[in-house]
């Protein structure tokens, strides 16, 4: 019976109780839920052998980072969440070190191509630069004769076309040069080139299969894009500085791939300074260009261009590897007639 009667006072005690505990909290808090903790992971300190020294910002290029891990839900037990935190961390410093040293393997292997010059601007070409027709009158100077030739450039253009012809003459014998050809958006593009002296040898500019064939019987050479031959490439310089004069300036140099009577080369062109020339004609303001020898027997070509002609040779000098030369000089003007 006493048993009996301890047992009935603890239930009805244990019923008189509320259903939360009061652990000390403030009287507002009327429940407590049932809650988890979240351990926040210690921050770990690297031991010094496995310090990386401060690496470059690894670029986009490189093999991205990896996430890392999410954390577990931590238990109670707070040292083996920390352990497992300080785990983690260890391995994903060192898989981190590892991208940062193979992004520096890939820059030292395949570094960034360093950025070129810009690109030249190509010349300036205008239809309208090139003079009229016209006929222009040289007295010819050979170092090895005690006398003087006649010489004369005749330029005629007619619409989209032209022809050009300089020839030397004297005591009956002439020598004579002839470019004809189109006026086109890029320049001149010859079609024939002809030298005659007795007889006479030619080269012909096949556009369509873009070579050129010679008469000589010497092979074929590639048609290069704005190729002229050795007359119209003196047209051509002059109709360039008159398009373009501020553009050419003292040092400069200009490549023209220049077609001969059998062969083809590039000539060079170097920009000198604007000189005052005293002709058998008067004085004249021309701008020099000077094309020098590439190869052993190649001959030495000064040219100076006056803006009074048009921009055509107001002087040409030649001269060869033995030091003969040829200097013709501008001495008359002349109105180019239908005879010529």
């Amino acid at each position: 019976m006493l048993g009996l009667t301890v047992l009935l006072v603890h239930l009805g005690l244990l019923g008189s109780m509320p259903l939360t505990l009061n652990l000390g909290f403030p009287a507002d808090v009327t429940a407590l839920s049932f809650a988890t903790r979240t351990i926040v992971p210690v921050p770990v300190v690297v031991p010094p052998a496995a310090v990386h020294p401060a690496r470059p910002r690894v670029r986009q290029a490189a093999k991205a980072a990896p996430e890392l891990p999410a954390p577990a839900l931590a238990n109670d037990t707070t040292g083996a969440a920390t352990g497992s935190a300080a785990t983690t961390d260890m391995d994903s410093a060192d898989e981190l070190a590892s991208v940062a040293q193979s992004a520096d393997r890939t820059e030292a292997e395949n570094p960034a191509p360093a950025p070129g010059p810009p690109a030249a601007k190509p010349p300036s070409f205008h239809a309208a630069a090139l003079t009229g027709s016209t006929k222009l009158i040289y007295r010819v100077h050979v170092n090895r004769f005690p006398f003087t030739l006649n010489g004369e450039l005749l330029w005629r253009k007619v619409d989209t076309r032209y022809t050009a012809r300089l020839s030397f003459s004297a005591f009956g014998q002439s020598r004579t040069q002839t470019s004809q050809g189109q006026i086109t958006d890029a320049g001149l593009a010859p079609e024939r080139f002809s030298d005659k002296y007795r007889s006479e040898v030619a080269a012909h500019f096949n556009y369509p299969l873009a070579k050129v064939s010679f008469s000589a019987n010497t092979p074929d050479a590639p048609l290069l894009p704005g190729a002229q031959d050795r007359l119209s490439v003196l047209v051509q310089l002059g109709a360039l500085v008159a398009s373009e004069p501020e553009r050419y300036r003292h040092g400069m140099t200009l490549t023209i791939p220049t077609v001969g009577p059998r062969d083809a080369d590039l000539w060079m062109f170097t920009f000198g300074d604007i000189e005052a020339l005293e002709l058998p004609g008067g004085t004249l303001q021309g701008i020099k260009l000077v094309r020098n020898p590439r190869q052993p027997y190649d001959q030495k070509v000064e040219v100076w261009l006056a803006a009074q002609l048009g921009y055509l040779p107001a002087r040409i000098r030649i001269t060869d590897t033995h030091g003969d030369a040829i200097d013709q000089q501008w001495l008359s003007t002349e109105t180019a007639d239908d005879a010529d």
